[in-house]
């Protein structure tokens, strides 16, 4: 979605609010630690209302936690997927460096599990996931914002996540060292 510099900061201003007065008495206030996703790692939903989901999240372990540029990313998660994934669901993906955009796409979710030794259909049940990522030392310093909103062929919602890391100039300090 593109936002104007007005419309965010109404949005910013409101959400930071929780007396605001655009809130209807139906509605109820969500703090943020309910949008949390269990588990050492910096993953929240995007939004409450998480009941239509095909997928349930049970935890997610990230170490180290924070990431950090330069080291090795292990990933766990575990949850429950509620009916079968099938080829053809996707991912709107956007990826941030502060408020510069840098990613905005959409992609095929079933090519993109394969880096996490998946492969679609993705079957209904239990799943477990472990995987070692190899981060680069050549992140650059600064603020990064990720969200991924998944859906079936079909425009079901699977799930929405977002996570905010901040890469410290320590990582960006060993690269000018290197040269």
């Amino acid at each position: 979605m593109r936002f104007s510099t007005t419309l965010l900061a109404l949005a910013t201003a409101v959400s930071a609010n929780p007396l605001n007065t655009f809130r209807s008495e139906k509605q109820s206030l969500v703090r943020r630690d309910d949008l949390q996703i269990p588990g050492d790692n910096p993953l929240k939903y995007c939004d409450a209302d998480r009941g239509d989901d095909i997928i349930t999240i049970e935890k997610v372990d990230l170490s180290p936690n924070p990431p950090e540029a330069g080291t090795t990313l292990i990933i766990e998660a575990s949850g429950t997927v509620k009916e079968t994934i099938l080829e053809g669901a996707y991912v709107n993906l956007q990826v941030k460096y502060g408020y510069i955009r840098l990613i905005n796409t959409q992609a095929d979710l079933c090519k993109e599990i394969k880096n996490v030794d998946l492969d679609c259909p993705i079957e209904k049940g239990k799943i477990s996931i472990t995987k070692s990522v190899d981060l680069p030392k050549e992140i650059p310093p600064g603020k990064y914002t990720v969200e991924a909103d998944v859906y079936t062929v079909d425009d079901e919602h699977i799930t929405c996540l977002t996570a905010t890391v901040v890469f410290g100039k320590k990582s960006f300090g060993n690269i000018l060292g290197d040269l």
